[in-house]
């Protein structure tokens, strides 16, 4: 839907912005509207929608990024944008998917993709639009290279699918941003924790996270202990 959504907005000389919005709306009313379906006994958390404070007393709740990267949507030509969908039943993704449509690809925790081989050197990935000193702190430490992506399910995906090795975060992002890209992840024998190593749990009363590492388990010690 958003791959055709977007080729239909590219014919209209729409601002970026306003192909994003499109966007993102029409995402997230697509997966509401199908979880209010299928699940209507439970909660959702949406990047796009207000924040249902009824969701901390339930025990299954849906953490959902309709489209992570409108910027990278709003480009013509860039693939790395992503849709997050995860189910989060006391605190911690029981299942997840993460789809880059423009790609074609979709990856879930069932079944769960096979645990990567990690690359020499190893690969860090930092943000284009925002590439940060930490990437760069790691990246020294463990003799590793820089590659830049757009999303974060993109820069979770790239880790998950063997092209990189190292994805940390150290200014915060939401929920609906890392829940299925670390439950993916996971599921695909990739260490994923808080910058101290300690467990991330989701459903909070507070939707910021202050930081994430996302890696191979051979660089995992070096990354935590730097």
């Amino acid at each position: 839907m958003l791959v055709g959504l977007r080729s239909e907005l590219s014919g209209q000389r729409l601002a970026p912005f306003a192909v994003g919005a499109r966007g993102d709306a029409a995402a997230h009313d697509f997966i509401a509207d199908a979880l209010n379906r299928h699940r209507p006994d439970d909660m959702v958390l949406s990047e796009e929608s207000i924040d249902d404070r009824r969701r901390l007393e339930h025990d299954r709740v849906w953490i959902v990024d309709p489209l992570d990267g409108t910027r990278e949507f709003s480009t013509a030509g860039r693939t790395d944008w992503a849709v997050h969908v995860a189910l989060v039943v006391d605190g911690a993704p029981i299942a997840a998917a993460v789809a880059l449509p423009a790609q074609d690809i979709t990856l879930a925790t069932e079944p769960a993709p096979p645990t990567p081989e990690a690359a020499a050197p190893p690969r860090v990935i930092t943000s284009r639009s925002r590439p940060g000193r930490l990437s760069r702190h790691i990246a020294d430490a463990i003799g590793a290279t820089i590659m830049q992506l757009g999303s974060a399910g993109a820069k979770a995906a790239a880790v998950i699918n063997g092209e990189a090795e190292v994805y940390a975060h150290a200014s915060g992002l939401h929920e609906w941003d890392l829940c299925a890209p670390a439950a993916v992840a996971a599921a695909a024998g990739l260490h994923v924790s808080h910058l101290n190593g300690t467990d991330l749990r989701f459903n909070q009363s507070d939707t910021y996270v202050s930081d994430f590492v996302i890696c191979h388990p051979d660089f995992a010690p070096a990354v935590i202990a730097r």
